[in-house]
């Protein structure tokens, strides 16, 4: 049998990702790894309930902005408090896309990557 374990983006500025993680979702850090040179850094943020844990990689010489293509991929959440939420991220400006005929919409993190906001059902 196979499960879920993580989910992978990788990011240009660490700190800055840390925090927004952390403000628009509540997602902190649960393990990390570094690379004894120093090259690279893997912070594993988890939501405090499941097992699934979305991996930052931050590597130490990258400079440029990540080609995300069409952004056709995305992380979905799901939540009780889909109206909280959706002011909170409204307040961030963070949100990038909505669907109201079928009741989400998107964030995007500093990077670009998208993450479907959806309400429990």
């Amino acid at each position: 049998m196979l499960k879920f374990a993580h989910f992978n983006f990788n990011v240009l500025d660490l700190e800055k990702s840390l925090a927004f993680y952390k403000e628009a979702l509540g997602i902190e850090p649960v393990r990390e790894k570094e690379a004894a040179d120093g090259s690279f850094k893997l912070v594993y943020l988890g939501d405090g309930e499941t097992d699934f844990q979305l991996e930052l990689t931050w590597l130490k010489d990258r400079t440029e902005p990540y080609n995300l293509g069409e952004c056709e991929f995305h992380l979905a959440f799901v939540t009780d408090r889909y109206d909280e939420l959706r002011r909170h991220h409204e307040e961030m400006g963070c949100i990038a896309f909505e669907n109201p005929s079928m009741g989400i919409y998107f964030i995007t993190d500093p990077d670009g990557y998208w993450i479907e906001i959806v309400p429990e059902r």
